[in-house]
């Protein structure tokens, strides 16, 4: 997929909430259906940050489309990226909008991306063609950040370096290798199968007060106004 083409977007890091999350859903709760909002909890409910992606410069605005739309279906709620020059191009007919769902968090390197990774407690595990591990090895680790680097280089020396595991994906048959959206799904679903979700109830509130902002129309400005008393 070209990167000029109109369907493709730059993926901006997510915003933070504009007021508490409590003062959030109680101003934007009126103006979605119950049913919405009863599809909304259920997301949030399943959601977990034990598994993340990490996209190392990817180019091809596909499979960073793809990438996206699997982290979102397998309950994996954020994804990290190292954009390139280009930036992070995703493409609106692939993502299906599920970019909105999720917390997108960006790195101006490799290195800044590990650390502010293991500051949280993750294991960091690059996905490469003769790695170590596999992905259900993947699954015994608390929290665990999965790169995947450039379609045409792999990850980049540095953050093999910094890495604490490699992992790859068994082949029985002539390819050598997956693309690299598919070997993300594949990853995503071996390694988050049989987690439950691990939210607290504070991070699922917040949660669910994102996923309103990013339900109603002129969100800010709703709060805004809730918090102020008027326009």
């Amino acid at each position: 997929m070209r990167r000029d083409e109109h369907d493709v977007y730059d993926v901006a890091q997510s915003p933070p909430l504009p007021a508490d999350a409590a003062v959030v859903i109680e101003a934007l709760s009126p103006l979605v259906t119950a049913a919405r909002k009863a599809r909304l909890e259920a997301v949030a409910a399943r959601r977990s940050r034990a598994v993340v992606p990490v996209l190392e410069e990817l180019t091809d605005p596909h499979n960073a489309s793809a990438i996206l739309r699997s982290a979102d279906a397998f309950g994996v709620q954020e994804v990290h990226a190292v954009p390139g020059e280009h930036g992070l191009l995703a493409a609106h007919r692939v993502s299906k909008g599920t970019h909105r769902w999720l917390d997108i968090v960006r790195h101006r390197d490799a290195e800044s991306c590990v650390h502010h990774l293991r500051r949280r407690g993750y294991d960091i595990a690059v996905a490469i063609m003769d790695g170590e591990l596999r992905p259900e090895d993947l699954r015994a680790k608390e929290r665990v950040a999965v790169v995947f680097g450039n379609e045409h280089r792999g990850a980049s020396g540095r953050i093999r370096e910094l890495a604490d595991a490699t992992y790859a994906v068994p082949m029985s048959g002539f390819a050598e290798s997956l693309n690299v959206s598919v070997a993300a799904a594949v990853t995503l679903y071996v390694a988050t199968a049989g987690r439950e979700p691990d939210l607290s109830d504070a991070e699922r509130q917040r949660l669910l007060a994102s996923f309103l902002m990013r339900s109603v129309r002129d969100a800010e400005r709703v709060v805004r106004e809730h918090v102020h008393g008027g326009p």
